[in-house]
């Protein structure tokens, strides 16, 4: 809690903690490394949701700490959305480091708005959702696809782009996009799973899918919900991403 406590401090009033002690050897602790989760979209609840994830991927190894992004829609459905994120997620990124202990810093959408500029700007590791899933997606050279909500088409191009700057555009099955509008859709639970199991068995039957991503930080707990129904995984991108994290900071990757 001591490093949350001191990460709102930073992001709010540019404060420090004010440290009256020096540790010597004999009574050094070694405190839980901090992982920040950036959400690039202004929704505080699908921040706490994703933050959850995190946690539970962890499995207590690292604090994770949630930081909202503002001035942006709550469901980010288009480029020019994720053009418009990308400031603030490197400005929140940035102040997140001012927080010693803050080891890595997680940027989830799945587009990873402001993840190049981010990680040319601080000193600690920076792991998208997107990149992140896809790495997990094509382990062992599986084919895999994506289901998303946002049927933007110029979105849609960059999942494409995304998989061969990777090099993983022939294990690339495309995407299946829910129908409806998708800032309704995300309100009802229910509707928004049956919407997504149906466009997952699309994914495999039709597309070949051998492991489905689910294309959005705000679709990882339907994707928890669903898997049982499917044989193949279902990607959930906030966890590859803190897995990836949790592995640097325990100098495993």
């Amino acid at each position: 809690m001591a490093a949350l406590a001191t990460l709102i401090l930073l992001l709010t009033s540019c404060g420090q903690a004010d440290v009256t002690a020096k540790p010597t050897p004999s009574n050094t602790t070694h405190p839980t490394k901090t992982i920040v989760l950036i959400n690039p979209n202004s929704d505080a609840g699908a921040t706490s949701s994703m933050v959850d994830l995190a946690e539970a991927e962890t499995h207590g190894a690292a604090n994770v700490v949630g930081v909202t992004n503002e001035g942006v829609p709550a469901l980010l459905t288009t480029t020019q959305d994720m053009a418009d994120a990308a400031q603030g997620v490197v400005e929140r990124g940035v102040a997140a480091t001012k927080d010693l202990n803050v080891a890595a810093i997680i940027v989830s959408a799945f587009s990873d708005p402001g993840l190049d500029k981010l990680r040319a700007t601080v000193h600690i590791p920076v792991f998208g959702i997107g990149e992140e899933a896809f790495r997990e997606a094509a382990a062992g050279g599986r084919p895999f696809g994506i289901v998303t909500v946002t049927p933007d088409p110029a979105l849609i191009a960059s999942f494409r782009q995304m998989a061969a700057s990777l090099g993983y555009l022939s294990l690339y099955r495309g995407v299946r996009v829910t129908p409806g509008d998708p800032t309704e859709l995300v309100k009802s639970p229910n509707k928004l799973d049956a919407a997504l199991a149906e466009a997952v068995h699309q994914s495999i039957a039709i597309d070949g899918a051998k492991a489905v991503i689910m294309g959005g930080g705000p679709l990882s707990a339907s994707a928890l919900r669903l898997q049982p129904q499917f044989d193949v995984p279902l990607v959930v991108a906030v966890d590859a991403a803190a897995d990836a994290a949790l592995k640097v900071i325990n100098g495993s990757k």
